[in-house]
C-alpha cells in the first residue's frame, strides 16, 4: 500500500498586490495506535495500547520501535519478534518488556509537552537509561555546524512540497548525512530516526551529531540521551528545561542555527572555537 505523506488543496495566495488561487500541498496527520503483545508469557498480554499519537504516515515501524526504546520499555533488538501493521495501528510483539507491566497504565513522563519537571524527572530518566554511554573526546569545527541546517533542509523532501513537518537528522563527525525523518511531531520524528538507527543496530549514537528542525524541549533531550547522543542541535531554542537536562548529561546543546550564526547553552569543549 502506497503511503500518502502529503495531498494537494486548493488554497489562495494573498498579498498586498494580488488574490490568486492555486494547488498546494498539506502535510497528513493521522492518529497512530501503539501497541503490544507478550504472547509467550504465562499471562499473555495480547494487543494492550500503549500510546495513540499524531503523525505523519509513513515508518510506522521505526516510529513504534522508537518510541518503546526511547520510553524504556525495551532495551535491545532481540527482545521484539515482529510488528504487525494495519492502517493506522501497529502491534509490537515482543518476548518481554524492560518495564513495570503495572506503570503502563500511567502518563509517561514524555507524553506532555510540558513533562514533569524538576529532579524526579531527571532521576527517571537515568533509571530508565540502560544503554552504555562511552565517554567521548570528540571536537567539531564550528565551520561544519554552519553547513548542516541547508543538508537538513534540502534531504527534507516532504518539507519542501508542505511547509508543515518537523526533521530530526543524524550526521556523522565529518557533517555527513546518516539519516532524516520527517513528522508532524517533533517527538515523533525523533523517535523514527532512533527506531530506524535501533532497527538497524546502530545504538549508541554517542559519535554522532543530531539536528532538529524546531525547538528543544525536555523530552527531546530525554530521547536523545535514551540512545546516547551527546551534541545536540536546533534551528529553535532550547527550553530551561532542556538546557537544565542537557547540563545533568553533559550533552552539548545548540540553538539558533542557523548559516551564519549559533548559541551553545552547554558542554563548549566539543566545539573547536576560534
Amino acid at each position: 500500500m502506497e503511503i500518502q505523506s502529503a495531498q494537494r488543496a486548493n488554497i489562495w495566495k494573498v498579498n498586498h498586490e494580488q488574490s490568486v488561487a492555486k494547488e498546494d500541498y498539506l502535510a497528513i496527520e493521522e492518529p497512530l495506535q501503539i501497541s503490544i503483545s507478550i504472547p509467550n508469557q504465562t499471562v499473555p498480554i495480547l494487543g494492550k495500547s500503549i500510546s495513540i499519537t499524531m503523525r505523519t504516515p509513513g515508518n510506522d515501524k521505526a516510529l513504534g520501535i522508537g518510541f518503546l526504546f526511547t520510553e524504556g520499555m525495551i532495551h535491545h533488538e532481540e527482545q521484539v519478534i515482529e510488528t504487525l501493521e494495519r492502517e493506522n495501528e501497529i502491534n509490537i510483539q515482543l518476548h518481554d518488556i524492560s518495564a513495570d507491566l503495572s506503570a503502563l497504565d500511567r502518563h509517561f513522563y514524555t507524553s506532555s509537552s510540558c513533562g514533569v519537571c524538576g529532579k524526579s524527572s531527571i532521576d527517571a530518566i537515568k533509571t530508565s537509561c540502560k544503554i552504555n554511554l562511552n565517554a567521548t573526546s570528540f571536537e567539531i569545527n564550528k565551520s561544519l555546524l554552519y553547513t548542516l541546517p541547508n543538508k537538513l533542509k534540502t534531504a527534507q523532501t516532504i518539507f519542501n512540497q508542505t511547509g508543515g513537518l518537523h526533521a530530526a537528522a543524524i550526521f556523522n563527525l565529518e557533517g555527513h548525512l546518516i539519516d532524516q525523518q520527517e513528522d508532524v511531531g517533533r517527538h515523533n520524528a525523533l523517535d523514527k530516526l532512533i527506531g530506524n538507527a535501533f532497527l538497524d543496530k546502530r545504538l549508541p549514537l554517542s559519535e554522532s551529531l543530531l539536528l532538529l528542525s524546531g525547538r528543544v524541549s525536555f523530552e527531546l533531550v530525554q530521547k536523545a540521551y535514551m540512545a546516547g547522543v551527546n551534541f545536540i542541535m536546533a534551528v529553535g531554542a532550547p527550553s530551561s528545561l532542556a538546557v537544565q537536562l542537557a547540563k545533568e548529561f553533559d550533552i552539548t546543546l545548540v540553538g539558533f542555527l542557523s548559516e551564519q550564526r549559533f548559541n551553545i547553552y552547554n558542554a563548549v569543549h566539543r566545539i573547536k572555537l576560534d
